[in-house]
């Protein structure tokens, strides 16, 4: 018998620097060994200082991508990034209904770093109804989450809040005394895991949600647990993120290192 790929389908955005999106996304994908196809929901033209433009692609395209890899080949995990409208996010969902038996998580790009909401109200309740509902795991930061559940505190009870869509739900980068902590609440076990953090002192942290994901991704498509697929995320990202955080890069927020491994190990992850 032929060997399978370990194969992640992104459906997410496209930028210009190769540290957030799509680009982030494949390359994390593959330092954890696996594949990666994509359809592509939008461009988006940035610099390492701001975002400039969003500006999406026909929905019929996006779901049409969709379909057509699915369709022929499958995947092991769906991964969302940037849904930029209503209607995408309308269209992706409903062809995401075809495929139940694959495990998707859902990234919501909904609020930026600085606490910003993106995207307006309906497309906010459209997440939740149309996307959470299906989701395996969603990975909001601690900024979406205070939106999603319209709370200033974050802890154990907020996070099982989140859960009641369905699913699993890690909340990323929330402040803990000097350092952070991502709260993860296993659904499938009923079970709240606290990831602590050391604070790492960088501007290199663009696309690392986008990273993280899909770094998870990976793994359960690797047919890992996702307990212990979001515990190999957690030691990803920590290591691209202080990798990273050795290079310069433009005037603002620069990328993670996802390829901290040798070539030896990188070879060893690709083709296990």
């Amino acid at each position: 018998m032929k060997r399978q790929l370990n194969i992640v389908f992104l459906i997410a955005g496209s930028e210009p620097l190769g540290s957030a999106g799509m680009q982030a996304d494949i390359k994390a994908i593959t330092a954890c060994g696996g594949y990666a196809a994509c359809a592509l929901t939008g461009i988006v033209d940035e610099d390492t200082t701001c975002v400039k433009s969003i500006t999406p692609l026909p929905v019929d395209l996006v779901v049409s991508q969709t379909e057509s890899f699915l369709s022929d080949i499958g995947a092991g995990c769906i991964k969302t990034g940037v849904l930029p409208s209503l209607e995408i996010i309308e269209g992706v969902a409903a062809k995401l209904r075809d495929y139940p038996a694959i495990p998707k998580i859902i990234d919501p790009v909904i609020v930026n770093s600085k606490g910003v909401k993106l995207v307006p109200d309906v497309n906010i309740e459209a997440y939740k109804n149309l996307l959470f509902p299906q989701a395996t795991l969603i990975t909001p930061n601690h900024h979406e989450a205070r939106v999603l559940l319209g709370a200033s505190e974050l802890g154990d009870r907020e996070v099982r809040a989140l859960g009641e869509y369905g699913c699993s739900v890690i909340i990323k980068s929330i402040e803990e005394g000097e350092g952070l902590v991502d709260l993860f609440y296993n659904r499938q076990t009923d079970e709240v895991v606290r990831y602590r953090k050391e604070r790492i002192p960088t501007n290199n942290v663009n696309g690392t949600g986008d990273s993280f994901s899909s770094a998870i991704a990976t793994y359960v498509a690797k047919r890992y647990t996702l307990g212990d697929a979001v515990a190999k995320g957690e030691e990803f990202i920590d290591r691209a993120i202080r990798l990273g955080a050795e290079y310069e890069f433009g005037h603002g927020f620069g990328p993670v290192h996802p390829c901290y491994m040798d070539d030896h190990e990188m070879h060893c992850r690709i083709y296990d």
